[in-house]
């Protein structure tokens, strides 16, 4: 069997190897995804505090879509805001879950959508933590405001788009090791 492999040129350790190699580019593609969605969230919101924040509203596509800021201290849509450590505490456990499913990830769709999730909840996480009015405490910069519909920011997008991709993978039968299964 040796000189088999030594002619061939594989062995077992090679045929490891593979999958090894691609649980970690998917795992890199997790991690570039979350970095992208963070720092777009943490740059807009640098931006539109320093130029938007006690400024009127800037008005886009008509009376269809505005840039107001506003500070969250609850989750969508405003809802529990005494509740802004439980939050700080879900997202950080949201971060650790992502973090701990990422060793077993083989699968580049659901590389995307927990980079989206983990990129999302880092943003929000990030206010919580040090946004007034203190630590694990901090409101949540929003800004995006639709009409007729709640303020929102790029880590909530990426939040959204994230669990929507989570949903769609879960219906089709993919899983996160890579499998497909049918029920």
């Amino acid at each position: 069997m040796a000189e088999a492999e030594r002619i061939i040129g594989t062995s077992e350790a090679d045929d490891a190897a593979v999958p090894a190699e691609r649980g970690r580019r998917r795992i890199a593609a997790l991690f570039a995804v979350a970095a992208v969605a963070y720092l777009l969230d943490l740059g807009s919101k640098l931006l539109v505090v320093a130029k938007l924040e006690f400024h009127e509203p800037v008005r886009l596509l008509g009376s269809a879509l505005e840039l107001r800021v506003i500070r969250n201290p609850g989750a969508a849509f405003g809802v529990g805001t005494a509740y802004t450590v439980i939050f700080t505490i879900i997202a950080a456990a949201v971060i650790v879950v992502i973090a701990r499913l990422a060793r077993r990830l083989y699968s580049l769709p659901w590389a995307l959508a927990l980079g989206l999730l983990l990129g999302g909840a880092l943003g929000n996480l990030t206010d919580r933590i040090f946004r007034a009015p203190g630590l694990f405490e901090g409101a949540v910069v929003d800004f995006i405001a639709p009409a007729h519909f709640a303020v929102f920011n790029l880590a909530d997008s990426a939040i959204t788009c994230g669990g929507i991709l989570v949903v769609l993978l879960s219906f089709r039968g993919l899983d996160p090791d890579g499998t497909l299964h049918r029920n």
